[in-house]
This record gives C-alpha cells, sequence and structure tokens, in this order.
C-alpha cells in the first residue's frame, strides 16, 4: 500500500469519526408533508449535469421527484458524506401498485439494490452502480461517469447503456419502466439497510419548501437541478436543469393510476390543485362592427376572467389551510391520500364550472354577432 493511500486512510477515518459524532449531536429531521402515494404518475426526469465532487469520501445520490403540499417537488442530485466506509447508496423510486405510485425509499448497504429500473444516470444505470468502488476502506471514483477533480483515487471505465433513455421517473403502470429486481438485487434486499442520513432527510426538507422546485413552478425543468453538497441551494456548486424531459407532459395530461384497474392505458387526470388548472382560453372578442356592443362584449369576457381568477386563489388558499391542519395533526398517509383526492374532485368541479360559465357567455354572444353589420356583409 503506497504512502498516499495510507494518509487517505487516514483522512477518511478522522472523517468518518467526526461524521459519526456529529450524528450523535445532532437531531435527525424527518421531511413534513411528504406524501409517499399519489394516484398521477411524477414527471419524468430532467436533463442536467452533475457538480464537481466536493472531495474524498461522497458518493452521488440522483435527483428524484418527491410529493409534497403543493405536488411534486424536485429534490436535487446532491453529493453526500458516506455514513460509514463500505458503503454504496441505492436510490429510491416510485412504483405502481394496486392503484397507487408508491414512493420507495433510499438506502445504504453493502450492495446497490432494486430501484425500479430508473435511469438516473452519472453510474446509475437502473441495475447497478458503476459510479465506482470501495478498496480497503477508500473508495475510487469512475471519472467516466463522475464529474472529480482533485481526487487521487480514481480509474475510467466505460459504461455501455444498453437501454433507451426515456428519462421515466417510475416503475410499473402505464408508460412506467418494466424492470424487476435480478438475483444480486434481491440478495442485497436482505442485507444491512441503513437509512438516509440527517443531512440528506434536511435536503428534502429544504426541497420541499422551495416552490421554484414545484413541476408547477418549473414545469419540470427544476432551476436548482443539483448542488455539490446537501442542502445547499444557492453559489455557484449550484447546477440549473438543462432542460424538461422531452416527454414532458403537464400533471393535467399525464397518467393516472386507479384503484381496481390494470392501468395499462394511459388516461387524461383532473388536476390535483387550482394552481393546476391551465389558463383558460380567452376566445377573440367579436367583431360586430358596433363599437359599443364590442367593447360590452370585452368587459363582460374581462370581468369573468377575473371572477374565476379570484374562485381558484380562494380554493387554493382553502386547500394550502386544509394541508397545514394536517401537518399540525401529523397526520398519516391514508389521511393525505384521502385529503388529495377531495381536493382533486374539489378542483375538477370549479374547472368544469369555468367552462360552463365560459361557453354561456360565448352562447349569449353568438346571436348578436351573427345579425351584425360585418356579419351580414359577409354573408
Amino acid at each position: 500500500m503506497t504512502q498516499s493511500v495510507k494518509a487517505m486512510r487516514i483522512v477518511l477515518s478522522i472523517r468518518w469519526l467526526l461524521f459519526a459524532a456529529m450524528m450523535l449531536t445532532t437531531p435527525v429531521k424527518s421531511p413534513a408533508n411528504i406524501v409517499l402515494s399519489v394516484v398521477i404518475a411524477p414527471p419524468p426526469l430532467p436533463v442536467y449535469e452533475q457538480p464537481f465532487c466536493p472531495g474524498e469520501g461522497y458518493i452521488w445520490t440522483p435527483g428524484y421527484w418527491a410529493y409534497g403540499d403543493y405536488g411534486f417537488f424536485w429534490v436535487p442530485g446532491t453529493w453526500v458524506l458516506v455514513p460509514e466506509p463500505g458503503l454504496l447508496w441505492t436510490p429510491g423510486y416510485w412504483g405502481w401498485s394496486d392503484g397507487f405510485f408508491i414512493f420507495h425509499e433510499g438506502y445504504w448497504g453493502p450492495h446497490a439494490g432494486f430501484y425500479g429500473g430508473i435511469f438516473y444516470g452519472f453510474g446509475y444505470d437502473g441495475f447497478g452502480y458503476e459510479g465506482g468502488y470501495w478498496n480497503r476502506g477508500v473508495f475510487f471514483y469512475n471519472r467516466s461517469v463522475n464529474n472529480v477533480r482533485n481526487v487521487t483515487n480514481v480509474y475510467n471505465k466505460t459504461v455501455v447503456n444498453n437501454i433507451t433513455v426515456n428519462n421515466v421517473s417510475y416503475n410499473g403502470g402505464a408508460g412506467g419502466v418494466s424492470a424487476r429486481p435480478t438475483a444480486a438485487q434481491e440478495t442485497a434486499v436482505r442485507e444491512r439497510h441503513i437509512p438516509p442520513s440527517s443531512a440528506q432527510r434536511e435536503h428534502v426538507q429544504e426541497a420541499s419548501t422551495n416552490r421554484k422546485l414545484y413541476e408547477s413552478a418549473n414545469h419540470g425543468k427544476p432551476p436548482i437541478a443539483a448542488t455539490a453538497r446537501p442542502a445547499e441551494f444557492r453559489g455557484h456548486s449550484v447546477v440549473a436543469a438543462k432542460a424538461a424531459a422531452r416527454t414532458y407532459m403537464p400533471a393535467t395530461t399525464r397518467t393516472v393510476a386507479r384503484p381496481g384497474s390494470s392501468n395499462t392505458a394511459s388516461r387524461p387526470v383532473a388536476p390535483l390543485h387550482p394552481n393546476d388548472i391551465p389558463p383558460t382560453a380567452r376566445p377573440s372578442f367579436s367583431n360586430t362592427g358596433n363599437a359599443k356592443l364590442d367593447k360590452k362584449y370585452q368587459r363582460n369576457q374581462e370581468k369573468l376572467q377575473a371572477s374565476q381568477e379570484q374562485q381558484r386563489r380562494k380554493l387554493q388558499q382553502k386547500q394550502e389551510q386544509d394541508h397545514q391542519r394536517l401537518a399540525q395533526m401529523r397526520a398519516n398517509d391514508s389521511r393525505r391520500q384521502q385529503l388529495e383526492q377531495k381536493h382533486q374532485q374539489q378542483t375538477r368541479q370549479l374547472e368544469q364550472k369555468h367552462t360552463r360559465e365560459q361557453q354561456s357567455l360565448q352562447s349569449r354572444q353568438q346571436p348578436a354577432t351573427r345579425n351584425s353589420p360585418a356579419a351580414k356583409e359577409r354573408r
């Protein structure tokens, strides 16, 4: 063993001791208001680059979509200090089962286990981990898939990708990845596991409070796609997404899982919350040839638009208060799911009401439009 490797092991050992001491003295925060089962498919993974590794002993944990008070939000990929030498990270993933998309939390273990066959990139090809390996307590980084510098324990191994990368973020159901655990992954399930560290949980918590990371705000292209360290969402080490996935569709048109069905076909899904309702298409103002009448129709249209926007804001505020009450009650996932279904029904009813109002306004204008001087001249 070379002197540099020996010195590296000593440095890592000191880091592990400091990290362990910090874990004993730091309260572990459980991410609040995180829903683990939903009825709508998560968005596809965005396209982004990996920030530089901050130093020895850090392993990459890929970003993913979680679900919180305001819908899906992006948890940025980040480099995490390993809880102890010899461990690898198995990413969490969404899987469809019995009418719901259920989130399976990631964990640390001696081997990378099953993570839904999701192609997260950066060494996570859906079937294991090709980003590096442990040798005598030292982690060696594969430079072909990791963005590392100022790190001496590196190597290059080309990772052959035999699957089509479509950025799908869930397993099973319509449009989901159809992978199943391999024999090695099933063995890894029975090994000793360590849950996400306090730093990782803080990372998720911080992401859940950043409205810019919610799909409703970033439309599948989060402004903070990856970070060099957990919960560091500012500074030069923050990486924005290059683009949303080519297959991205808004929540209103994505697959919905329905209890009692095989979910073998894509179905449009009702918006979950008022903020998810797409803006009402404003029809072009009538040209009746009567300036006074045209102005009246324009005022009616603007008045209806303002009224509908006020109703959307009012319902959104009410639903947010519902979420806050559940959070204070520390409600379980079942209660949260019931509330989401109730909110979805309320939102759908509001959307239908607005559509009827728009159609009614247009029908009232049509007779006058047909009899207008301009229309008669065209005939």
